[in-house]
């Protein structure tokens, strides 16, 4: 299964971003015409997801009459398949409902998404941080891998994106995503010339007017450059990239966090009672943030920046 099976006016994700991505910045997105994406556990309780992806949905209908089908990116849902999410089986019923054309999954095997994505027509692209978890979802069927790479913000890789996107190559020939610190249109282009069929890009997004951050941390991006980030996993149990300032102003150390703690990606769970809520992630990208700004006049920047960048190149290759 090679191949977009859409037309992008970037080959852009919009990725998944835990408590940042809702509806808004979703229809955003695909009226831009790159792929819009959310986490389903950002939509608590159950009924509440059932109302975004209805939101979505019509959303989506309403563009296709105003602008035409052409123009619109796809939506994605994305699942955490992590053995202690016990709200997955919900979750899948209302994928099951709604279709969402691309569904990701995170944390957890593909497994559990493969037969009801496909069941009618959808693909299923597995997040993955390594080369082993490559395999593994590649071998469970997944039409996709995510591969999340060095510079990648939230929960993070350690591989250069253009090793991993080189090694995954080597053995899988469906969709590929690359993630880690991209956050312009030259750099979508490089992505793309290594083999990448599309790119994650999520710290670039979150200081829009569209995103659900909050307004200080929106701001804490547009201020901060890479040498205020930290990873650590001693806050999710996951290796996770995060902004020092945002740290601190919850009374943590950057140069002293806790050891990991267990893991637990329940949907179901009261966030309140999470202390990581309001600490702040950011990706290595977030240098190119000046200011916030619509999501829409950020893509009309990216493919401006992707058509310079391939030109570049091309020029480059005939000489």
């Amino acid at each position: 299964m090679k191949g977009l099976p859409f037309k992008l006016r970037v080959p852009v994700v919009a990725a998944p971003m835990f408590l940042i991505s809702g509806p808004e910045l979703v229809l955003a997105a695909c009226r831009s015409g790159i792929i819009g994406a959310f986490p389903t556990p950002n939509a608590r309780p159950i009924e509440v997801l059932g109302d975004w992806m209805q939101q979505i949905t019509d959303g989506l209908a309403q563009a296709r009459d105003q602008q035409g089908a052409d123009t619109l990116g796809p939506w994605c849902a994305n699942l955490v398949t992590h053995s202690s999410n016990t709200r997955l089986p919900q979750d899948l019923e209302l994928i099951a409902r709604f279709k969402p054309p691309l569904v990701v999954t995170a944390l957890g095997s593909p497994k559990p998404a493969i037969p009801v994505v496909h069941a009618y027509g959808g693909r299923v692209i597995a997040d993955v941080t390594t080369l082993t978890l490559a395999r593994k979802a590649a071998d469970a069927g997944a039409d996709g891998l995510a591969c999340i790479s060095a510079g990648a913000g939230g929960h993070t890789g350690s591989l250069s994106p253009f090793a991993f996107v080189s090694a995954v190559r080597e053995f899988f020939d469906g969709l590929v995503i690359i993630g880690g610190g991209i956050s312009d249109g030259s750099g979508v282009a490089g992505a793309i010339a290594c083999g990448a069929d599309l790119v994650y890009m999520g710290t670039r997004f979150i200081p829009t007017d569209e995103s659900r951050a909050d307004p200080a941390y929106k701001q804490m991006l547009v201020d901060c450059t890479a040498d205020d980030l930290i990873v650590s996993a001693g806050l999710t149990g996951t290796p996770a990239s995060w902004l020092k300032p945002s740290l601190r102003a919850q009374g943590l150390d950057p140069d002293n966090l806790p050891a990991a703690p267990p893991r637990s990606y329940d949907s179901n769970q009261n966030l309140a009672t999470k202390r990581w809520r309001d600490v702040w992630a950011a990706g290595q990208g977030l240098g190119a943030i000046k200011k916030v700004e619509p999501v829409a006049r950020v893509v009309d920047r990216l493919v401006q920046e992707y058509r310079s960048a391939a030109g570049r190149f091309a020029q480059r290759a005939s000489d």
